[in-house]
């Protein structure tokens, strides 16, 4: 398997047996909710946590500050930035467009190879579920995305989702760990996947685009009066 472009999750490249970076493993932590919004990024206590340099450290807050994760605050280090529900289901509005550029392009240059490996990541992302291990689902989700947008070959389609997944993806990850809302995108997933093993580039567009409005009329639900907004950030 060739490697994992930069910008993905730890779990990504450790499947591509690519090492991750200090970068890599905060975006990991603010996705998954370790770091809550707003939440002072000490410089000293990150260091000591990953065995990294200060200098190591700075950097990769910088970069994930040009993600639009991490917030400079003037003369007072950096924090994690609060992504709104609306903003996050704008940039999904964006990705739907861009992914089902990259799912159809994969679909129309798949290779043998590639196709018996999605078929075992199907039937992976079919018993995480089935056994309730929601972190396992989402980190295969994870996984489909970086497989899909790598084997599109399309750098700009690449580029622009590397900048806008990690904002939207803290919102999937907490909607994923909801056992029922797992269930439906599992089958969402499975679509896709099906229309890119048999090749369909228009099948697996439509498919993306299915499951990306889902996740925003789920988000758009969930973020209601009634269910409050807090969660989601």
């Amino acid at each position: 398997m060739s490697p994992v472009p930069d910008g993905h999750s730890p779990a990504a490249e450790a499947e591509a047996g690519v090492d991750p970076t200090v970068t890599d493993i905060i975006r990991e932590a603010i996705v998954r909710g370790e770091y809550a919004p707003n939440q002072r990024l000490i410089e000293a206590d990150l260091s000591a946590a990953f065995s990294a340099s200060r200098a190591t450290v700075r950097t990769a807050l910088l970069e994930l500050a040009g993600e639009g994760l991490v917030e400079r605050l003037p003369n007072r280090g950096s924090r994690v930035r609060a992504v709104p529900v609306e903003e996050a289901i704008e940039i999904l509005e964006v990705r739907i467009g861009v992914e089902g550029l990259c799912a159809a392009k994969t679909a129309a240059s798949i290779s043998d190879d590639d196709i018996a490996a999605f078929h075992r990541l199907r039937s992976r992302m079919i018993e995480a579920v089935s056994e309730g291990d929601l972190v396992e689902y989402s980190r295969l989700n994870q996984y489909l995305d970086v497989r899909i947008r790598e084997l599109s070959r399309h750098a700009t389609a690449s580029e622009v989702l590397s900048r806008l997944h990690a904002q939207s993806v803290r919102h999937q990850f907490k909607l994923s760990s909801r056992p029922q809302r797992a269930k439906v995108s599992v089958l969402e997933h499975i679509a896709i996947i099906d229309a890119v093993v048999a090749r369909d580039p228009e099948a697996a567009e439509r498919a993306v685009r299915s499951h990306l409005l889902s996740v925003i009329d789920a988000l758009r639900d969930l973020s209601s009066p009634g269910h409050g907004t807090a969660a989601f950030h």
